[in-house]
């Protein structure tokens, strides 16, 4: 058997260009001292998070010396906390995480530790843990291997390049229910933390400066992302805590805005007659002398008259007559609720179609069927579900209508009347058990692919105004 010949000794100068491709750094300089034994990133933003057996850490850095306006965010586990002692002769106890070495081609897996480094003229130092058996250090030279750019951040290869990271992801909820399991299920799969928040526990510290969200006592961390389930019930709540997260620049799934125009029964209509999106025709009034006249604009019984605070088909009453019709809307106007009518569409014959909309494409579709002698296919009724496939103008038509609310991940119940396609709502927290279950599809991994697209670890840089840009 013949021996493979000894791998060529690799020559490092005392500062050579390397690059750290698991934390989504291409180039970097740093100094070689093999008096250190590990090795050094200059970090700033250091934060730990996730579980205590096995805990992250997040932290930015800013890899050009003099450029802190050019910011690298990154996560890596922890793999030790150790004492180091600095050429000064200062002690700090740092995080150690891994990542894998990058030169000429070649990588290995090196050890670093994270500390402020913005005093030294080096980003980065390489201690001998980090040097393979066969690398030469000549001490008097510089750049003895190919050298790099500063230019690669500012490539569009950059955000292609950037890879995967641990997210920290909140969901706002107050139920312990399938869909609030699930968000957390699938997040900690990916390797994500997902912290469960009940929104009304949630307070607030406004002011111009520093914004934040406190939380039974203590001041809520940054979190990468926040997925709002927020209940019917503390909308106008629920959408301030959401809107304190989108000043604080925190990416929320849904807006706040268009949480509460989707709610907003009424609003929500107009908004999708604006857009020139098909429904029911409906009708709205305030003067209990009008209620001939609104009957008259929708159509001839049967009718549908619902409560504009209505969720899970509750508040909805099919009136099958004219002189019904007049009871239930009397009925709502003695107890002083606002309410739409509705034309009744008889050709869906109880079912509706829910679709799924998650980054402006619908990942599902089911069709509902009311129970036994009801008009209504609300699963929460005792509704069942089946899978579907919809038509061109259902999957454009359940685009728009989330696209108008500016949500990200919508459901959209449409009905197939003679007339077209018609969208009778927009619910901006679907339950995820029903069309799951249904389905057959993994609709919470859809979610979690559009976070992280939205949320990686991409170079910005600041302008002077605390904004942000991409690089």
């Amino acid at each position: 058997m013949i021996d493979s010949p000894p791998p060529q000794p690799l020559l490092f100068g005392w500062e050579e260009w390397v690059g750290l491709p698991d934390l989504g750094v291409p180039a970097i300089k740093a100094k070689v001292d093999t008096g250190a034994r590990t090795s050094a990133l200059h970090a700033f933003d250091i934060e730990t998070f996730g579980p205590t057996a096995r805990p992250k850490v997040r932290f930015t850095v800013h890899p050009i010396p003099g450029r802190d306006d050019l910011i690298i965010p990154c996560s890596a586990p922890i793999i030790d906390r150790r004492d180091v002692t600095s050429s000064n002769g200062e002690r700090e106890l740092r995080y150690v995480i891994a990542s894998r070495l990058a030169v000429a081609g070649d990588s290995w897996p090196i050890e670093i530790t994270l500390t402020n480094r913005s005093s030294m003229a080096s980003r980065m130092l390489l201690g001998r843990q980090a040097l393979k058996d066969h690398i030469s250090i000549v001490a008097t030279d510089r750049f003895l291997q190919p050298e790099l750019s500063y230019e690669v951040y500012h490539t569009a290869r950059m955000r292609a390049a950037q890879p995967s990271r641990a997210l920290r992801i909140a969901v706002l909820s107050r139920e312990d229910n399938y869909s609030t399991r699930r968000i957390v299920t699938e997040g900690e799969k990916r390797g994500h933390t997902v912290e469960v928040i009940d929104t009304t526990r949630c307070y607030m510290a406004i002011n111009a400066l520093a914004p934040e969200v406190h939380y039974d006592g203590k001041r809520l961390p940054r979190y990468d992302a926040v997925i709002p389930r927020i209940g019917a019930s503390i909308t106008p709540y629920g959408a301030a805590v959401i809107r304190q997260f989108e000043t604080i620049g925190t990416y929320c799934v849904n807006p706040s805005a268009g949480i509460t125009a989707s709610r907003d029964k009424l609003y929500a209509h107009q908004l999708m007659a604006r857009a020139r999106i098909g429904m029911p025709n409906t009708a709205f009034a305030a003067s209990p002398h009008d209620t001939a006249n609104l009957m008259a604009l929708v159509g001839p019984a049967p009718l549908i008259v619902k409560l504009l605070e209505s969720t899970q088909g509750k508040g909805v009453v099919l009136a099958e007559t004219k002189k019904a019709a007049e009871s239930v809307i009397d009925a709502f106007r003695g107890l002083k609720a606002n309410f739409l009518v509705q034309d009744f569409v008889k050709e869906a014959a109880g079912e509706d179609i829910r679709c799924l909309v998650i980054d402006g494409k619908v990942v599902a579709a089911m069709k509902r069927t009311g129970a036994e002698g009801d008009f209504r296919s609300n699963l929460h009724r005792g509704g069942s579900a089946k899978p579907v496939r919809i038509t061109k103008p259902e999957r454009d038509t359940a685009v728009r209508a989330a696209r108008v609310f500016d949500l990200n991940m919508a459901g959209v119940d449409l009905l197939r009347s003679e007339s077209g396609v018609k969208v009778l709502e927009v619910n901006s927290s679907p339950g995820l058990e029903g069309i799951e279950t249904s389905t057959g599809k993994n609709i919470t991994g859809a979610l979690y692919d559009m976070i992280e697209s939205r949320v990686r670890p991409v170079p910005v840089r600041r302008r002077k105004t605390g904004r942000a840009d991409s690089v």
